[in-house]
């Protein structure tokens, strides 16, 4: 068993560019990688696809996420699933939004599929 702490790894995340929300791998499992976001007012993962199941899990604040059904508005506690390869965004509404990132089979494990933009390492 091993115990994980997405909020104080999203504390501790970095950016690459301050303009994008920082991000931290939470794990990076054979089957599976959960990356944590932290995105600040005015900042979004701008639309993507990913060949993977996304589940998105809000850990704190609210915002506004999209997919292929239009825009979903989400506070803690809500989660979002994604089918693979529908595209999504997220972005903050007024105040920091969490979003804990499930995707699964891991990134990597299908043909044409790579690592979110900007992930990191956590660190203890």
């Amino acid at each position: 068993m091993r115990a994980l702490h997405p909020q104080q790894a999203a504390a501790t995340a970095v950016t690459s560019h301050p303009e994008r929300p920082a991000t931290a791998v939470v794990l990076d499992a054979p089957d599976a990688r959960l990356v944590v976001f932290r995105i600040e007012p005015g900042q979004e993962v701008p639309p993507h696809h990913s060949p993977s199941t996304v589940i998105l899990s809000v850990l704190q604040g609210a915002g506004v996420l999209t997919g292929g059904d239009g825009e979903c508005r989400v506070s803690a506690g809500d989660v979002v699933a994604y089918e693979p390869g529908e595209q999504h965004s997220m972005r903050a509404a007024g105040e920091t939004l969490t979003i804990l990132a499930t995707i699964t089979p891991r990134p990597g494990s299908r043909p044409g599929s790579r690592p979110p933009a900007g992930a990191v390492e956590a660190r203890p």
